[in-house]
């Protein structure tokens, strides 16, 4: 017999506990719980028209070719999105680590739940955010993987080690995946940040250098077949406050981007990675590089899975733009702040939206809580 979803969200909002997403139920239902639906000015549009992103060929660029760096700059100055291509990343590995996302999320819902997120951390098996909010819930699964950098070959490979420990030695080889993914998504980030540089004018190293030793997130994005596409999202409209995004989609789609006031697509690229700028990094580059608001939709046809590697600095070190990109024309822009601060504050202290540096600001200049902390958006 199906589970009527709405009548188990409010019997669960009753007692004051939080709903359960188990996808493998849900994207059978009809009738979606409350606690998912968006505001008619935030729901999905019906059409939203290609956004036309530079294609940037990062082996010329690092063979000598000039041509990249104009292409980065000018897409970030406008929305903070472009693709990479020519990027040398085996694409064996990459298919390894969808068909392993794929055998995790159709796992049943309670061995997912050894994963299990807790609350005020980043890591771990989330179902939907049920645990952390109430309202404006997104209809997805993510599993979520801390990631730094092996200083030698012996370093423990903490990817694969916290796979280990939270499922046991069956995910030994799942883990190994992701462990060689992000290896290979922090190569790719730095030589990234080489163009990102040389495009503000600073030069090659300064960025490379700030992001050689890291603390960055691995996450997987698992979007189920929705009955009603057109009454929620996948991911609401959010900045990322990380420094770096690279994305790896599958061939579905269903990535927007919020451009010159309207919702455009970017279509998949199974060759290619979208790399996209941060909040973290808009503040490095003092405003200058834009963070833009971007969302997720889902269909009633076909799950969508993404793999994001998220970029962030080591957590104690300042975030302090160069000083090239100070001058009177533009003065400083945010105040020095670790990730470490930013990242708790997106934790356990604001849901992440197209204000949150600003908000973040604010909070660390006046110690004001932001309106997104009341009680309706929890």
């Amino acid at each position: 017999m199906a589970i009527d979803c709405v009548a188990k969200a409010q019997s669960l909002d009753e007692k004051k506990s939080p709903l359960v997403f188990d996808a493998s139920v849900f994207q059978h239902e009809k009738n979606i719980p409350p606690q998912f639906l968006w505001p008619d000015n935030e729901k999905p549009c019906p059409y939203a028209p290609e956004l036309p992103i530079p294609s940037i060929d990062i082996g010329g660029f690092l063979s000598g070719d000039s041509k990249a760096s104009k292409l980065v700059g000018e897409a970030c100055e406008n929305h903070g999105f472009f693709l990479v291509v020519n990027h040398g990343i085996d694409f064996k590995l990459i298919k390894d680590a969808h068909v392993f996302m794929d055998k995790f999320f159709h796992l049943p819902y309670i061995e997912k739940q050894k994963a299990q997120r807790k609350p005020g951390e980043h890591c771990g098996y989330a179902s939907s955010f049920t645990g952390r909010f109430s309202t404006k819930l997104p209809w997805k699964e993510t599993l979520t993987m801390r990631f730094t950098p092996q200083e030698q070959e012996n370093d423990n490979k903490i990817v694969q080690d916290y796979m280990i420990r939270k499922m046991g030695d069956t995910f030994r080889d799942f883990g190994r995946v992701y462990q060689d993914y992000c290896d290979s998504m922090n190569k790719l980030s730095l030589r990234i940040m080489e163009l990102l540089g040389i495009s503000l004018g600073v030069g090659k190293k300064h960025f490379k250098e700030f992001f050689q030793g890291n603390d960055s997130i691995m996450r997987l994005n698992y979007y189920p077949i929705c009955q009603k596409p057109e009454l929620t999202l996948g991911t609401g409209p959010h900045c990322d406050p990380t420094s770096l995004t690279i994305l790896h989609q599958d061939d579905v789609g269903g990535l927007q981007v919020f451009v010159d006031n309207q919702w455009r697509s970017i279509t998949p690229n199974t060759q290619a990675f979208v790399v996209s700028i941060g909040d973290t990094f808009m503040a490095l580059s003092n405003g200058k590089y834009k963070s833009c608001l971007h969302r997720a939709v889902v269909n009633s046809a076909t799950p969508r899975k993404s793999l994001a590697f998220f970029l962030c600095p080591d957590k104690q070190k300042l975030v302090v733009p160069p000083k090239q990109l100070i001058n009177k024309e533009r003065p400083r822009m945010y105040p020095d702040f670790t990730w470490e601060q930013f990242l708790e504050f997106t934790q356990k202290h604001y849901r992440s939206d197209e204000n949150t540096l600003d908000a973040f600001t604010n909070w660390l200049q006046h110690k004001i809580y932001p309106f997104s902390l009341s009680k309706s958006s929890r």
